[in-house]
């Protein structure tokens, strides 16, 4: 891909909400160029949102251009105002674990080889040592209180109060541009559209101080059809790292995005080509039943984040659940995993009820009676097998991995039992 090309593909793929000069950008994109965006360790792992800026850098780096990824161990101890309220501030020593875990599940995503390669670069370096005198001469002075007041989450935040320190968070990222600048000749940043004013800050901090011409643009939030944003799950954040949220639940989020979003978090989470993806965009339209756009959706992106081996074990857990494959393969982490996620309920070991009882116990029949009907319509499945008796009671030799029962009702409703 040329680099005048590569702002084409990110305007198709919509991952520029707002830039500063349009031209300007085009212009400096055509030559190799060195850009940076930035990571805060505010919490023990990187996030969906967070992932749009690693595969943004990605193409930017394929494209030709030399990537710095900044994590930020001294704005990571301050954090970005929030709307909702004035952040907890974390201990050093915990920003300094997470910094080393955010800077781990960046650096696959990005080659450290090359004549482009990645740098890893961390703001607390030049910020450490540098006293509140000389950060109010050399940065403070260049920033009007009245600009800094009219961003929205100030104001938003000015009636029921913002702190001095979260005030100043804009002076410290805008301090990154400069100093990225002057030590590397980085001379573009990105970040997410509720970003904007510190990447602005920056720009503007580098031709206060240098009279140099920097560029800036912004991705936009990745929201659901409705415009609510992605970045809840019922399970909480939507994170990379497997050990806070499964990688069986990461595919299933993909699995079951909506029709109207399909399309857009292709162009943005995926690698796939054009023409590929306005393939997927039509089967979506014309036989939406099939989410044959989801289905690649949650291949490609579980397989970037997780792995192909992971994301093999994910869809055979998934065909086994629904009917399509053996249970008894599936691996106990996977088992586990995939049916705490789906839903179930204990039962102890000593009174596990007849099948008619979990049913309904389960939640999959409303009651006995409906229970009895499933069952006598051929729609009751106990690990893959219909049952015909409503009375039976699962044994040990039912257990899948001395643990389980899968229960099935019809062939899309399933939850798991767990035999303490």
């Amino acid at each position: 891909m040329s680099t005048q090309h590569v702002l084409d593909d990110l305007e198709w793929r919509g991952l520029v909400a707002v830039s500063t000069d349009r031209d300007g950008l085009r212009s400096a994109l055509e030559d190799s160029l060195r850009f940076y965006v930035g990571f805060d360790p505010t919490a023990p792992s990187l996030h969906l949102g967070n992932l749009v800026q690693i595969l943004t850098a990605k193409r930017l780096q394929d494209a030709g251009h030399t990537p710095y990824a900044l994590v930020g161990g001294a704005t990571g101890m301050i954090g970005d105002p929030k709307e909702s309220g004035e952040r907890s501030l974390n201990s050093l020593d915990v920003v300094k674990d997470w910094v080393g875990r955010v800077r781990s599940q960046i650096e696959p995503y990005l080659s450290f080889e090359g004549p482009n390669a990645a740098t890893m670069v961390n703001n607390y370096d030049w910020t450490a040592s540098l006293s509140t005198i000389d950060f109010l001469r050399d940065v403070g002075k260049h920033f009007p209180v009245n600009r800094m007041l009219a961003r929205d989450v100030v104001r938003t935040r000015l009636e029921a109060g913002i702190s001095y320190t979260e005030f100043s968070y804009v002076l410290l990222q805008s301090m990154d541009y400069l100093n990225l600048f002057r030590d590397y000749g980085v001379t573009l940043q990105f970040g997410g559209s509720d970003q904007w004013g510190n990447l602005t800050g920056g720009v503007e901090l580098v031709r206060r101080t240098e009279g140099a011409r920097v560029h800036a643009f912004a991705t936009p939030l990745v929201t659901r059809a409705d415009g609510t944003k992605y970045g809840k799950s019922e399970g909480g954040a939507l994170w990379l790292d497997p050990a806070l949220l499964s990688p069986y639940a990461f595919y299933q989020f993909w699995l079951n995005v909506e029709d109207e979003s399909v399309s857009r978090l292709l162009r943005v989470f995926t690698f796939l080509a054009r023409h590929e993806i306005e393939d997927l965009e039509q089967q979506t339209a014309e036989k939406p039943a099939l989410r044959a756009g989801q289905k690649v959706l949650a291949e490609h992106v579980t397989t970037l984040v997780h792995g192909a081996e992971e994301t093999d074990r994910i869809r055979a857990a998934s065909a086994a659940l629904f009917g399509g494959g053996e249970l008894r393969e599936l691996s106990p982490e996977t088992l586990s995993v995939a049916l705490t996620e789906a839903g179930s309920l204990q039962v102890a070991r000593d009174g596990v009820p007849p099948l008619v009882e979990l049913l309904v116990e389960s939640g999959l029949c409303a009651s006995k009676g409906a229970a009895r009907r499933t069952i006598a319509e051929g729609g009751a499945y106990l690990n893959n097998r219909r049952v015909e008796d409503p009375e039976l009671i699962p044994g040990e030799d039912d257990l899948l991995r001395g643990r389980w029962l899968v229960l099935r009702r019809g062939k899309k409703h399933f939850v798991g039992v767990e035999v303490t």
